[in-house]
């Protein structure tokens, strides 16, 4: 009895042991990562911050109070990226000396487990830092608005229920820094399918188009649309909206183009047409570019992105649970971690890939 206990302590001690080796290799190596990166990063964030702060002394910021709210933001925006690099190499430090003292048994193990964790903040911190720096586009630090639609057959997400039941579309805004740079490759058509990709039977569980539309940081552009051009339906002048669908809010077709914009979570008829609007202005923005056009005049159908027509992405639940994006070719095998939000890898390839074929964003 005593030599049974004395084998299977031994052997917990063998695996703790592996363990400390492993996760020490782990923390080494975003340590090394972090002190390769995070000084020359610091030196050239603090001097950008230095320049910048320097030209808002030597200039009146009451004379262009639009142009100073842009630079201001600019300011703020690199304060909070110094900060954050001169925390990193703080917590690289850190894990670092955890690491000699675990060597002298002068540490428990969950001091160790602390630093463990700090090296994956490092290295999922100096990932988003490089890939950001990718995102030069004229749209891409903007928040952005993920618009997700259900086709005819199917009830996937939302928050407008179908009149025979389930949910047809959902809007989601992302306030956040960069969040249009880095979701813009979601836009189009994702499927969720059940049964083999290359079988004679496919059944399409759930088919829904993503469009992506960035958020204007301040204020809208002063982007001129004739009024002849758009069809607006709201309560007051469509009751028969109201009585159909149930919601007070605002509709916006660009008949032009077919754009339709709406907007329901505002507490007002007015406050919904404002919102509308802008991520009507948005959206042509960002079509005007794709064409390559200078003005939205003269736009076309034809010419416009059609989110349906753009397979982003497969979810494959039967036999072999993954995802494959379509665009990039990156395949992904855990299926849930990705329906759960993991999908910084697919972001990451899809920004490659766009400046890799010189794709506009």
């Amino acid at each position: 009895m005593v030599r049974a206990c004395s084998s299977v302590d031994g052997k917990s001690k063998v695996y703790r042991e592996l363990r400390l080796f492993s996760l020490k290799r782990k923390i080494e190596d975003a340590v090394q990562r972090t002190e390769k990166m995070a000084p020359t990063a610091l030196q050239i964030e603090e001097a950008k911050w230095i320049k910048l702060d320097g030209l808002i002394r030597d200039y009146d910021l009451w004379d262009d109070p639009a142009k100073s709210y842009d630079v201001l933001v600019k300011l703020a925006d690199m304060a909070r990226a110094v900060d954050a690099l001169r925390d990193l190499t703080y917590k690289a430090e850190e894990a670092k000396l955890i690491t000699q003292l675990v060597e002298m048994d002068a540490i428990n193990y969950a001091l160790f487990e602390q630093a463990y964790t700090s090296s994956l903040d490092m290295s999922k911190f100096l990932d988003c830092y490089e890939m950001l720096k990718l995102l030069k586009g004229p749209y891409d630090v903007n928040g952005a608005s993920m618009v997700i639609k259900a086709e005819s057959n199917g009830n996937y997400h939302e928050k407008r229920r179908a009149t025979n039941g389930g949910i047809t579309s959902a809007t989601v805004e992302f306030e956040f820094d960069y969040a249009y740079g880095c979701l813009q490759g979601e836009r189009g058509v994702h499927r969720i399918i059940s049964g083999s990709e290359t079988g004679s039977t496919i059944d399409e569980v759930s088919l829904a188009a993503v469009d992506i539309i960035h958020l204007f940081r301040d204020s809208a552009p002063d982007l001129k649309i004739s009024e002849e051009d758009l069809l607006i339906l709201c309560p007051s002048s469509s009751p028969e909206v109201k009585v159909i669908e149930g919601w007070s809010g605002v509709v916006i077709q660009h008949v032009p183009t077919g754009f339709v914009v709406q907007s329901l979570g505002e507490r007002s008829i007015f406050a919904n047409k404002i919102k509308a609007l802008n991520w009507l202005k948005a959206k042509l923005l960002i079509a005007a570019r794709d064409v390559g056009v200078p003005s939205i005049n003269g736009f076309k159908k034809e010419n416009v992105f059609d989110v349906w027509r753009d397979k982003v992405r497969r979810y494959v639940l039967y036999p072999r649970k993954h995802v494959k994006d379509v665009r990039s070719g990156v395949e992904m095998p855990d299926l849930y971690s990705v329906l759960d939000g993991n999908i910084e890898p697919l972001i990451g390839a899809h920004i490659q890939m766009r400046l890799s074929n010189d794709m506009p964003p």
